[in-house]
């Protein structure tokens, strides 16, 4: 079935009229955390900017941005990482393939402690612009499992970009769910070819690059706005259980001057009762365990 509309994909159902996820543990509420590591290549211009060219004229290679980068995979990910690892906090690692190849030192401290490894494409940059994507995913997905040994079953795609096929490619190439469609607060099942995909309810919100680079809020606002969204997904999943994502930046959070915020939230988060921190794999199966995916028509 071909589908020329997204929205074709994932019939309407409101959240107050679906049968009731019951999660493990007396749980209402799962949150997400997910970590993305990329690699910028210098040969092109930077995914992301923080300082303009000068005079408005590009410049390649472009040397500040691709530092600001730089940095987050040589000092940033470690803040991260340390705020994790030191909290038992097990999130998922979006990363792109070549990470394995470019930063094998950050992708290896994070498999000692059962990270989840995501597919984030292979190099970073827009998915709708590479002239095979489903050749780009397979080559991320062997790349991670021969470097990592764990069979990826999930993916984010670079900005959340998507053509009209993408779903379909991820879906052939073996993906169960994804991350690019940050449309509800529980998974949804998204019609695929040749199966369906599951939503795994992401974030544009509780996300580091829309607040600090495109809003450009002051660093407390990962802890205020985190604790907003927090607190009103607890109370909401005491009716109708939820999800709660928050999507970091090692280049973004990982600053000296954010980094204590995120922490704080971690902390605030692990204090409340009904709440518990899961991968997008356990989500995904907890799930699918009990709402399997439909039968697609024909």
């Amino acid at each position: 079935m071909k589908f020329s509309l997204p929205s074709e994909r994932v019939p309407f159902l409101p959240i107050v009229d679906r049968p009731m996820w019951h999660l493990p543990n007396g749980n209402n509420l799962l949150v997400w955390i997910i970590v993305n590591v990329e690699h910028w290549t210098m040969a092109n211009a930077m995914p992301r900017m923080v300082l303009s060219p000068p005079m408005g004229q590009p410049l390649l290679p472009d040397v500040p941005n691709w530092s600001w980068h730089e940095y987050g995979m040589r000092v940033g990910f470690w803040r991260i990482f340390d705020a994790l690892v030191q909290r038992n906090i097990v999130p998922t690692l979006a990363t792109n393939g070549i990470v394995c190849e470019s930063y094998p030192r950050v992708v290896e401290s994070t498999l000692k402690h059962g990270w989840e490894m995501m597919g984030h494409s292979y190099i970073q940059g827009p998915m709708h612009k590479l002239p095979d994507q489903l050749e780009a995913i397979e080559k991320t997905m062997y790349t991670i499992k021969n470097f990592t040994g764990q069979d990826p079953i999930g993916w984010e795609s670079p900005g959340l970009t998507e053509s009209e096929v993408t779903i379909d490619h991820l879906s052939q190439a073996g993906i169960q769910y994804v991350a690019d469609w940050p449309l509800d607060d529980q998974p949804t099942w998204i019609e695929a070819s040749p199966k369906p995909v599951l939503s795994v309810p992401y974030t544009v919100e509780t996300n580091d690059i829309p607040m600090m680079l495109l809003q450009q809020h002051r660093g407390d606002e990962m802890l205020l706005r985190g604790k907003e969204q927090f607190d009103r997904l607890l109370s909401d999943s005491h009716s109708i259980p939820r999800v709660m994502a928050i999507s970091v930046h090692p280049y973004i959070t990982g600053a000296p001057h954010r980094i204590g915020y995120f922490e704080q939230l971690l902390d605030y988060i692990q204090t409340k009762k009904g709440v518990s921190i899961r991968t997008g794999e356990q989500i995904n199966d907890l799930y699918r365990a009990q709402f399997p995916p439909p039968i697609i028509k024909k």
